[in-house]
C-alpha cells in the first residue's frame, strides 16, 4: 500500500507516457505509517492526493496500462477505502 503524496506534470516525456497521469506515493505499513522511499506511479484509477492506494510493480504495471514496452515499473491499481489489521 502507498499514500498518494503529490503530483507530477511533465510536459517532455516518453512519447509511451502520454496521456497517463503520474502521481507521487509514499510506502506505508499496514498501520498507516510511512515506511521506504518515495517513489512515481502511473495513475490507472482517478487517484487524488491523500488517498490510500494499491500499487503494482515491475511488468504488471505495464500490463495492467496495456502499455507492455513503456518506461513503467509503478501503477495505481486500486484505491483502498477500509484498512483492517487483526494481530
Amino acid at each position: 500500500m502507498a499514500k498518494v503524496i503529490g503530483s507530477v506534470v511533465s510536459t517532455s516525456k516518453d512519447s509511451r507516457l502520454v496521456s497517463t497521469k503520474l502521481l507521487i506515493v509514499q510506502r506505508i505499513t499496514e498501520k498507516l505509517i510511512p515506511q521506504g522511499d518515495v517513489e512515481i506511479a502511473v495513475d490507472s484509477v482517478g487517484a487524488g492526493a491523500g488517498e490510500i492506494v494499491i500499487v503494482s510493480k515491475g511488468s504488471s504495471a505495464r500490463n495492467i496500462l496495456d502499455k507492455h514496452d513503456a518506461p513503467i515499473d509503478a501503477a495505481i491499481v486500486g484505491i483502498v477505502d477500509t484498512v483492517e489489521v487483526n494481530i
